[in-house]
């Protein structure tokens, strides 16, 4: 039930029975599989025709109404940064079966404990496409964006703030007791802030013009280099850091 270990999963050679709709990695393979629901909803009926041995949930992707309410055997991870990420996948392993699951999680291992990239600059953030305002080097903090009405952000002690913090941006993350805190709506965008419009799971794309009108700075970036954990996401970051190096 979360689409960014579906894609782990099946990538690792696990047999994947059902999916939510936002499961949509690996394309060629989750076409096939049955839709059971979202990730904060689940047709047990559905799940039911399938017969599932393990169903997979993580704390911070869906709803403890959603493990509390399973018929089946279930694992819960909670991965929260790029630091834990391994440790949780190993556990996931050995309930699946899976020797590549487990490689991975060495992997992950490996370049949590690797040094962050140096920040190149604004216009070097990774997947930086789109970008608004007048402001253009001068800024002092970041936000990522996420969601709209209320304006919500991801924290520093996210897994979309470890992957912030790896690329170099961590002297310009704002500290916060929330892990999404919200902003102000009633007041105007910080000038000295640059704010990363996630792609997902609010459609920022469709209103960067609205964004700049309002008076943001900022850029889009693609949601699933900062958010999908597991293989798609150790891709990516892991190639970024071959690169640098």
């Amino acid at each position: 039930m979360v689409p960014s270990l579906t894609e782990t999963l099946i990538e690792c050679g696990v047999e994947v029975i059902g999916r939510t709709r936002f499961c949509v990695h690996p394309l060629d393979k989750v076409r096939t599989i049955p839709v059971v629901g979202g990730t904060k909803e689940i047709n047990w009926g559905k799940c039911s025709e399938l017969k599932p041995s393990l169903v997979v949930f993580d704390k911070e992707e869906n709803n403890k109404e959603m493990a509390d309410s399973c018929p089946f055997p279930f694992h819960a991870t909670h991965i929260t940064s790029i630091q834990n990420i391994s440790s949780e996948l190993e556990i996931l392993s050995s309930l699946v079966f899976s020797t590549k699951l487990k490689s991975l999680a060495n992997k992950w291992k490996l370049l949590a404990d690797g040094p962050d990239l140096q920040f190149g600059g604004w216009n070097e953030i990774p997947t930086l496409s789109k970008r608004i305002g007048t402001n253009i080097e001068n800024f002092e903090k970041a936000e990522y964006m996420i969601w709209r009405d209320p304006w919500m952000t991801a924290g520093s002690q996210t897994f979309i703030g470890s992957v912030l913090k790896k690329i170099g941006l961590s002297e310009y993350l704002q500290t916060s007791d929330s892990k999404y805190p919200t902003l102000n709506p009633r007041q105007t965008p910080n000038p000295s802030t640059f704010y990363l419009f996630s792609s997902e799971p609010f459609p920022f794309e469709r209103y960067m013009d609205d964004l700049e009108r309002i008076g943001f700075n900022g850029a889009l970036v693609d949601g699933e280099f900062f958010s999908w954990f597991g293989s798609r996401s150790y891709r990516m970051l892991s190639d970024l850091v071959k690169k640098a190096t």
